[in-house]
């Protein structure tokens, strides 16, 4: 995988950078990633992720996966969910935000909907 980090930007301001795990899943986001960004609607979910329709299914890798804040993952192959907090299901990972915390996270994605631009 030539590269591994992406850019995720919430509505339009606050960005954060993410480095993705190798697998068939983050080839096929980069690939489309290279045609351009991506802007995803998304939504609170159990009050513990956003996540959102990603536009075409992506390959998965499910495993059981247990999440933590800032973890990147796609779920049926075609939501993009950021965690910002802890969940344990067979997900399929895509990667981490980098350093950033539980609190920042919450603060950045907010309540409610959210729009988030992932980006190379």
């Amino acid at each position: 995988m030539e590269t591994n980090v992406i850019k995720l930007t919430v509505n339009g301001g606050k960005t954060f950078t993410a480095t993705l795990v190798d697998n068939s899943s983050t080839q096929a986001l980069i690939e489309l990633l290279e045609k351009g960004p991506v802007t995803i609607d998304m939504e609170d979910y159990a009050n513990m992720e956003k996540v959102g329709p990603i536009g075409r299914t992506l390959p998965r890798n499910d495993k059981p996966t247990t999440t933590g804040p800032g973890d990147l993952i796609l779920y049926q192959g075609r939501y993009f969910v950021i965690y910002y907090d802890n969940n344990s299901w067979d997900l399929t990972r895509l990667g981490k935000i980098d350093g950033a915390t539980q609190a920042e996270l919450k603060s950045a994605l907010g309540k409610g909907y959210v729009t988030v631009t992932i980006s190379l």
